[in-house]
């Protein structure tokens, strides 16, 4: 690995309207932003293999939806951040308002008899997509994209909460697991961006890999993928055990967190 610094690279100059702290090209000619573009394998790896659980378990097809949506956001950020040219940024944070909106139909649906649609709930959440997506395209301020992401953030947090503390208690290990990770991701997207200076010092007298613990924002990907990750399971987890069927937690090699999904028993 070279010195940390900004270099050329394979992609040129950037175009995006956002930089990280993250020097770039100082690991790869082909990579603007290594760590920050290989992070986002939690985005992409284990919603697959959930959209082929739920898939075989024959559930419904807004959670296959939910986890294929974080596994494009997950993409997107890889292609951003690789190359930190514009369309690839857009290809990353507008997937983050449409996968929030998918989490956020899914939440509010938990209670609702199987084969239901809620139009005016789905007409609402489409047309909050579309609204954002003209605006920001428009505007190409990263501070009005953060804001609208942030208020599903926060209506999902809202809902989660009422389901863990009024509904199914027994959730709250999981679902205050999920928000601790997310807000821990949040923490450190934050220090990432107002140490910035302090933190690429710090790399220019740190060997490269020990360096590459300081990439904040890369632990932001890490933290906000398990927690997004986390809350899917929360959401399907509420909804398999409304609809009667017998979901269960188990972990992968002891470490990762998979949902089962048993159906009812047949009386």
């Amino acid at each position: 690995m070279a010195p940390a610094a900004d270099r050329e690279g394979y992609w040129g100059p950037p175009t995006s309207t956002l930089e990280w702290c993250e020097e770039n090209y100082a690991v790869s000619y082909y990579i603007a932003e290594f760590w920050n573009t290989v992070s986002n394998l939690i985005f992409i790896l284990p919603p697959i293999y959930g959209a082929i659980q739920t898939y075989k378990d024959g559930l419904e097809k807004r959670y296959l939806a939910a986890y294929l949506c974080l596994t494009a956001v997950g993409l997107g950020s890889w292609c951003f951040h690789m190359t930190l040219k514009y369309e690839m940024q857009l290809l990353d944070e507008l997937p983050m308002i449409y996968s929030c909106c998918v989490f956020v139909y899914c939440l509010y649906e938990c209670f609702k008899y199987k084969n239901t649609v809620n139009y005016p709930l789905l007409f609402l959440l489409i047309t909050y997509s579309f609204v954002v997506s003209i605006v920001y395209l428009d505007l190409k301020e990263p501070v009005f994209h953060q804001v609208m992401y942030g208020t599903l953030v926060s209506i999902i947090v809202l809902r989660s909460v009422y389901i863990v503390l009024w509904v199914y208690p027994w959730l709250r290990g999981l679902g205050y697991t999920s928000l601790t990770v997310f807000l821990m991701g949040f923490f450190l997207w934050n220090v990432d961006n107002i140490f910035c200076d302090k933190l690429r010092a710090l790399r220019e007298k740190m060997p490269p890999v020990v360096g590459a613990v300081t990439q904040f924002h890369a632990w932001w990907h890490i933290l906000t993928g398990l927690g997004s990750y986390l809350h899917i399971l929360l959401s399907l987890y509420t909804r398999t055990l409304f609809l009667k069927h017998r979901p269960k937690v188990k972990f992968v090699f002891g470490i990762w967190p998979v949902l089962l999904v048993e159906p009812p028993k047949k009386l």
